[in-house]
């Protein structure tokens, strides 16, 4: 029988050296493979499908409420790209740009989208006309490419990723206002019902906002190495694009007007979250809901018993097959290197099957977030299947709220701010909310910032914990990916 190699399990603790444990988890599950192309990542097919599931989970939400998918081209003309001032500023600095078409030099360049406003809001004007022609809600599921950034981590900052972006247009404000916050409660809703992963509703400050937007919410969460991390946004556009982009419609009373418009999107990145905020040492630990493969049925072989055992385990495998079933019947591996492994991808509930246990007509469950293990008739395995994928999925959401509710410390100057942010935690603080103070706290701490606003906020807060100026509100700060 074929024994595992040294480098087959991960070397590193998590608490150790979070880098080095992200790298080799993402490597060794295979989740991801490295091209010639710095931060231009191979989605290997056990990633993909999360994706895939992650996807079918927001298309449903959108699909309900009446959103529309298409598909825009990934090439944009210079002109296009150039109309929206503050939008291109934001971007400029991470446009790819498209020179030749084998020899021959362009025309005009052609950007590689970095986000799909400007190209699609030229086709918007031509499609509408009247108020009959409103709302138009369309996503899109595409690639996006970044280019600015020295250091590529894979998932959560890549070149090129992977990513929805909902770009709608309404009659009105007050349309167009609330369905900015429908979208954020549809992504907090993917994220913690089927990432398992808790997060921070809030609006992004004036610097943090997304450019060319009259304001950004946002959902944000915490990984292990104390970095804040941007989970989606959805952005009001007000009439910023439609005034620049002639977007105009004939409203009931035959006068032209310029439609309210939205933008909104989740990537990739959360996947590199998802990883990252499960995982233990062992490797990948994932909720089932997401996982792709929810069970692996692991049997035990002995030359006088492993048909019996083998006939066992294929009759298991058809009645749990809607949970996408993993028999590793495998004779060349030992069963403790199949253990290893399975733990390493995360698969959430692992079988075992001997001849002892066929004996006394049950199995063994394990489950992979606690290793506990329990012994299960034959014919109650279905059910407790079914009720232990449940209660995984609530423990890895409960304990990741757990763990982001502790890690969040009010501070009152830069002193604390500092302090706490190099313990691993994200702060919370008075704040004026000024760019010019923003600017300061991210200069003097060296990259932490305001992460978002968090709503329903009321009464005096007093003086700003960095400034001299009032507070207009609480903020949540740290590192930010």
């Amino acid at each position: 029988m074929a024994k595992a190699k040294n480098n087959l399990g991960i070397t590193v603790k998590k608490k150790d050296n979070f880098s080095e444990w992200y790298t080799q988890v993402i490597q060794k599950a295979e989740l991801i493979d490295y091209t010639e192309v710095g931060g231009c990542n191979v989605f290997r097919p056990y990633s993909y499908a999360m994706w895939e599931c992650a996807k079918d989970f927001f298309n449903n939400l959108i699909k309900k409420d009446g959103v529309k998918n298409a598909y825009f081209p990934m090439l944009i003309p210079e002109k296009l790209l150039n109309k929206e001032k503050e939008h291109v500023e934001g971007f400029s600095p991470e446009v790819a740009w498209v020179t030749h078409a084998g020899e021959s030099k362009l025309k005009e360049k052609l950007a590689i989208r970095p986000t799909s406003e400007t190209l699609m809001y030229d086709s918007y004007k031509k499609w509408i006309r009247s108020w009959k022609d409103l709302p138009l809600r369309i996503n899109q599921w595409c690639n996006i490419v970044r280019w600015e950034f020295k250091h590529p981590v894979p998932f959560l900052r890549n070149r090129e990723f992977l990513w929805q972006e909902g770009h709608t247009v309404f009659a009105t404000q007050k349309e167009a206002e609330k369905e900015v916050s429908t979208i954020l409660d549809f992504y907090a809703k993917i994220f913690e019902e089927l990432f398992a992963v808790p997060v921070l509703k809030g609006r992004k400050s004036e610097k943090e906002k997304f450019a060319g937007a009259e304001y950004t919410f946002s959902v944000e969460s915490l990984l292990p190495n104390g970095k804040g991390i941007q989970m989606a946004t959805s952005h009001f556009l007000a009439q910023n694009f439609s005034k620049t982009f002639d977007i105009k419609f004939l409203d009931k009373n035959e006068k032209n007007q310029y439609g309210w418009q939205n933008s909104w999107g989740f990537s990739t990145r959360s996947l590199g979250a998802l990883f990252a905020i499960h995982g233990d040492d062992n490797g990948l630990v994932l909720p089932p809901k997401i996982a792709p493969n929810k069970v692996v049925i692991v049997p035990i072989f002995f030359k006088d018993s492993g048909k019996k055992v083998l006939k066992k385990a294929n009759e298991l495998k058809g009645k749990l097959k809607k949970y996408g079933v993993i028999l590793d019947d495998r004779e060349d591996y030992r069963p403790g290197w199949k253990f290893n492994e399975w733990e390493l991808k995360g698969i959430p509930i692992r079988i075992e099957l001997g001849p002892k246990d066929l004996d006394k007509k049950h199995v063994v469950l394990v489950r992979r977030d606690t290793g506990e293990k329990e012994f299960v008739k034959f014919g109650k395995i279905s059910g407790r299947v079914g009720e232990l994928l449940d209660e995984i999925q609530e423990s890895l959401l409960n304990n990741a709220k757990n763990a982001l509710k502790k890690s969040i410390v009010k501070v009152k100057d830069f002193s604390t701010l500092k302090k706490a942010v190099k313990s691993g935690n994200i702060c919370i603080a008075n704040w004026c909310g000024n760019v010019a103070c923003e600017e300061n706290i991210k200069d003097k701490l060296n990259g932490v910032k305001s992460l978002n606003i968090p709503f329903g906020q009321k009464g005096k807060f007093g003086k700003c914990a960095f400034c001299s100026a009032d507070a207009k509100y609480k903020s949540y700060f740290g590192k930010s990916y």
